[in-house]
């Protein structure tokens, strides 16, 4: 037995809550509890740790403890230095060229990290807004098919009349019951695919297992896309993508430097206070003693002998350079090419939606002919109804050629890098 389709949307709903929201609701949601979107910004906060944890060799440390210690004879060392009641110590890099390098390659590191959010963003919003049109466009057709339906359905009770009183063939019952059957399963159809669509719709925006979003009714603006002549170069300007392989090209030019001046020196300073005591016998061995010691100095490293490792890790991100500035032209002959087919499917599509618009017009104004003729008794109820039919078909065609040219424009918007400045 066939469920209609408004009981199956009942049913589906009965043990889960359904959000209405529109379009600009739903990609403000997303942004904001989309777990990809989420877990993006995580990763930028733990790179901006990362880069205070690279900074650390230039930051003062102070340490303070004791190195209290008996002595029976010469005072030697306790961990290199003298057994002392109070021992304080503070140490920090002053100069290290390859470290300062290392900082300034976490800190491109964190710009990309930035870059990522919102590359995030820009594809979450890319997919809230295609799965809200189908969606859309599965809930409307849904409802039009219902309605085709319940025409056609009337249709066949007339020919099932007109059978029994010997005015039609049989066949024509039959006809019109195979095409109430086609309409009552399109109907289901739509529901069971706008269904998966608003639960997937609801876990892109981090509501809970079993939560729908339902689109709600309202009147988008048909809004233009920018002249395909300025695409190109607002694309190259705006992308994400790009901005972050550019980023990951600086990091990595940065790697090479800091293995570049491994040859240089490090400075390092240092501070020491010591409080010692005489029962370390430093009276006995030293021919004066004074409690109360502080050093401050510096120590310097300079490098004679390097390894292998350095110059084995310049090349290696000398090689990550090379890949990247290959994935920079990839990337710009992509989406050259990729604003050139969004371009063609938005004339394509529109084209198509003018025609549906025009063959959905045509079927209106024969219904309201017929109706007229109803009135005045020249034409039967089945035969408008079967019009009323016809035209839910070419409402659920126009639904269709419109999600596809909303899709297109979304795809130019995507390729040129816009979609998040759409939302602004």
């Amino acid at each position: 037995m066939r469920v209609p389709a408004f009981l199956f949307l009942l049913t589906t709903t009965a043990f889960a809550e359904v959000h209405t929201m529109t379009l600009r609701q739903a990609l403000d949601r997303a942004l904001a509890q989309n777990p990809d979107v989420i877990l993006a910004r995580l990763d930028a906060q733990k790179s901006k740790f990362q880069t205070a944890q690279t900074q650390d060799p230039f930051a003062l440390k102070l340490g303070a403890g004791s190195g209290l210690a008996y002595t029976y004879g010469f005072p030697a060392s306790i961990d290199g230095n003298a057994p002392s009641i109070i021992q304080v110590r503070g140490q920090m890099a002053i100069y290290d060229k390859p470290q300062s390098y290392r900082i300034e390659q976490s800190k491109e590191a964190e710009r990309g990290a930035a870059v990522d959010v919102a590359l995030r963003q820009q594809d979450v919003a890319y997919r809230v807004t295609s799965a809200f049109l189908d969606a859309e466009a599965a809930v409307r057709s849904a409802a039009a098919a219902q309605r085709q339906y319940e025409s056609l359905a009337q249709v066949k009770q007339f020919m099932d009349v007109r059978v029994a009183d010997g005015r039609e063939l049989r066949t024509a019952s039959t006809s019109a019951n195979v095409q109430a059957l086609v309409a009552q399963n399109a109907a289901e159809e739509f529901a069971y695919a706008g269904a998966n669509a608003e639960a997937a719709l609801a876990q892109l925006l981090g509501f809970s297992p079993g939560d729908r979003v339902h689109p709600a009714t309202e009147l988008r603006d048909d809004a233009p896309v920018i002249a395909q002549q300025q695409a190109v170069s607002t694309a190259i300007d705006q992308s994400l993508e790009l901005r972050r392989l550019e980023s990951n090209l600086k990091a990595k030019q940065l790697e090479v430097k800091s293995f570049e001046s491994t040859w240089m020196p490090r400075i390092n300073a240092f501070s020491t206070y010591q409080v010692l005591s005489r029962f370390n016998n430093f009276d006995v061995f030293y021919p004066r003693f004074q409690r109360n010691n502080f050093q401050i100095g510096a120590s310097i490293e300079i490098p004679i002998f390097k390894g292998k490792a350095p110059e084995a890790g310049k090349a290696t991100a000398q090689t990550d350079i090379d890949k990247i500035q290959v994935e920079i032209a990839r990337a710009k002959s992509r989406i050259s090419s990729d604003i050139d087919q969004a371009y063609r499917d938005v004339q394509r599509f529109e084209k198509t939606r003018s025609l549906r618009r025009a063959m959905l017009d045509a079927v209106r104004e024969e219904l309201s002919v017929l109706l007229v003729q109803s009135d005045e008794g020249r034409a039967t109820l089945a035969q408008v109804e079967a019009v009323r039919a016809k035209e839910q078909e070419q409402w659920i065609a126009y639904y269709d050629a419109q999600r596809l040219v909303e899709l297109a424009k979304l795809n130019v918007r995507k390729a040129t890098g816009t979609i998040l400045a759409g939302m602004q």
